[in-house]
């Protein structure tokens, strides 16, 4: 890019590089020189904004955890209304799905930055804890309003949500199929619970 041109917001350009490059290559491939053609940046930049790549790469992860955090934080407040598989599939995808297997995948390889994200966000905030959290509190509050049985082991549930979307961020194609079988297994894992109080 030529000098004198602005960017608009850089670090969020350079962000969405990296889910591109992960995308792409894989973690493996990721590399400043990498981002930043992605970019279509000059290499430079992403120094100007972050002290070395290990800064970027936890900054990036600070800003998704918080966002992934941000995008179920409200779950709960849903008990009563809808379903308990619709509730759980609109907290999860309203993170996009290619950014969330750019999350899953870059954490994964470098678990070290769970530890960046919690000297930032708190403790529990690395990862998808957040969403395990969120899911949990929500299946609780719908199992005290009786739309989950009185018997089931809501943090289980919960755990389990957490691993089906996290086994579809690791292993499938953030396209139209992702969110599909997302949706199948939370149906499939809340099979039987009711969408409305018993009366």
């Amino acid at each position: 890019m030529p000098r004198g041109v602005a960017i608009p917001e850089p670090r969020q350009q350079l962000f969405a590089a990296l889910e591109r490059v992960i995308a792409a290559e894989g973690p493996g491939g990721l590399t400043g020189r990498a981002v930043t053609r992605a970019a279509g940046v000059a290499t430079g930049l992403l120094y100007t904004h972050f002290a070395d790549f290990d800064a970027f790469l936890t900054g990036y992860a600070v800003d998704r955890a918080f966002q992934l955090a941000g995008a179920v934080a409200g779950l709960p407040e849903r008990a009563g209304t809808g379903t308990p598989a619709g509730n759980l599939g609109d907290a999860l995808l309203a993170t996009p799905l290619d950014t969330l297997t750019a999350f899953a995948r870059l954490t994964a390889c470098r678990p070290g930055l769970t530890a960046g994200v919690e000297a930032v966000l708190g403790e529990g905030t690395g990862g998808l804890q957040a969403v395990e959290r969120a899911a949990a509190a929500y299946l609780a509050a719908e199992q005290r309003l009786g739309r989950v049985p009185a018997g089931a082991d809501t943090g289980a549930l919960a755990l389990a949500v957490v691993g089906v979307l996290h086994h579809v961020a690791l292993t499938a194609d953030p396209g139209p199929a992702g969110p599909a079988g997302i949706r199948r297994a939370l149906a499939a894992l809340t099979g039987g619970f009711s969408a409305v109080a018993p009366s």
